[in-house]
């Protein structure tokens, strides 16, 4: 995108598009990748850091999932308290609090000793690290987007917040490309003993680069410059709630199905085909990988449409989608190399639908007053409820004996959500952001 000029923010500082949506998209691309490089290696190290049964090979790796999940509760916690810090005090602070905790995180997560070495302390701390990224994953969210939504120019609202999963899924090529290099050319014992450990390396040391381009970002919120400054009163921690709690119910109803869809679709469904059909990893990763260049190339295209034809029927395509296609769909999978890569591909259109808004839409219902942390509060929760939990509930169906259930699982949800894009979300696309 050209370094042109938008018009000046609230605070009157001048700044470039190219400057806002790096200082945002490269701090979310570190995130995203330490989030997800744990996810696309879980089924390597789990063995490693969790109790073997002997009865049953699926435990550590449920086990690996269950953690993941318990990452996505602090999610909440990090949309409530950074939301209302950035509302508060900044969206650029607010960012650059994240990118700091995610580093941490990764970084332990690396450094995380086997069961065999010290017993259970190795799960205590590997839990610990996932706890300090949900906080940081969950904050990024309500500050990242709404600083997305607040640098557009009018009428470019939506393609700015496709770049909040533009950079996401960079994070997660990074991490799944890494992955798939690391388990090409490493022998398994080496990958399994230590080769697991390297992009957690990187990750922490990305976010120190991170950091580096968020201390350039200009501030987009005048509103906190005034309270910072005792201008004005400064937001309630859940004064969203008190006063917009219509708007915090809708986030609720349009994140249900998007959030399981999508960590279905670019995160489990490689780990959902090796499991279920007995797909090959290195394969399923490269399929990973090549399906969401597509999903990234989707994004903007998909946010440019929306500011044209609105909001409200990209997420009704997506709804109907994935009300009708999750069963058929994962259905098709067998162990060829072309069933996964048309299944993730034709799920990642519709997914685009939702994905290429959800800032814009999360942000154009609340003031900005409050906008971080009502966009983030629900949004989050949303997520950790039932995002977090996709992977670890299609694993436990799988070993309940029954993983056709799973698609039936998203189907449901996704009818929840087709509903509340229908009859409660109003339009929002030309909704002023004041």
């Amino acid at each position: 995108m050209a370094t042109s000029p938008v018009a000046p923010s609230p605070l009157g500082i001048p700044k470039s598009r190219t400057r806002q949506l790096m200082a945002a998209s490269i701090g979310n691309v570190v995130e995203w990748y330490d989030w997800y490089a744990y996810s696309f290696l879980a089924p390597i190290f789990s063995g490693l850091i969790f109790a073997e049964n002997s009865d049953n090979d699926l435990v550590p790796l449920i086990s690996s999932f269950a953690v993941f999940a318990v990452g996505f509760f602090m999610r909440p916690l990090g949309g409530l308290v950074v939301g209302a810090f950035a509302d508060r005090y900044g969206r650029k602070a607010a960012m650059t609090f994240t990118i700091v905790l995610m580093g941490v995180g990764s970084l332990i997560v690396g450094l995380t000793p086997t069961y065999a070495a010290v017993g259970l302390l190795a799960p205590v701390i590997l839990t610990l690290a996932r706890l300090i990224q949900g906080l940081s994953v969950g904050g990024e969210f309500a500050a990242a987007t709404t600083f997305l939504v607040e640098s557009a120019p009018t009428g470019r609202r939506g393609l700015y917040s496709s770049f909040q999963y533009v950079s996401t899924t960079i994070g997660q090529l990074l991490a799944s490309g890494l992955a798939a290099l690391l388990t090409t050319v490493l022998l398994e014992p080496d990958m399994k003993s230590w080769g697991w450990r390297i992009p957690f390396f990187v990750g922490a040391l990305l976010s120190l680069v991170g950091l580096w381009i968020r201390k350039g970002a200009d501030e987009t919120s005048a509103l906190a410059e005034e309270v910072k400054s005792g201008k004005a009163e400064r937001p309630k921690m859940f004064e969203f709630l008190k006063n917009y709690p219509k708007a915090a119910a809708t986030i609720v109803g349009i994140t249900i199905a998007g959030t399981v869809a999508y960590y279905t679709w670019t995160t489990f469904l490689p780990t959902y085909a090796q499991i279920t059909v007995g797909f090959d990893e290195a394969d399923s990763l490269q399929i990973g990988t090549i399906s969401l260049v597509f999903f990234m190339i989707l994004q903007p295209l998909l946010g440019m449409l929306s500011d044209k034809i609105g909001r409200k029927p990209m997420l009704i395509t997506f709804g109907v989608g994935f009300l009708v296609l999750p069963v058929p769909l994962l259905g098709l999978l067998t162990d060829s190399y072309a069933s996964l890569l048309i299944v993730q591909l034709i799920g990642m259109v519709f997914l685009g639908c939702f994905t290429s808004i959800s800032a814009a839409v999360n942000s154009e219902l609340f003031p900005t007053r409050v906008r971080a942390a009502g966009a983030g509060f629900p949004y989050s929760l949303t997520v950790a409820v039932f995002g977090g939990t996709a992977p670890l509930i299609g694993t436990a169906l799988k070993d309940a004996g029954n993983p056709g259930a799973f698609p039936w699982y998203m189907s449901a949800l996704a009818l929840i959500s087709t509903l509340v894009y229908l009859f409660v979300l109003k339009e929002t696309k030309d909704k002023p952001l004041s």
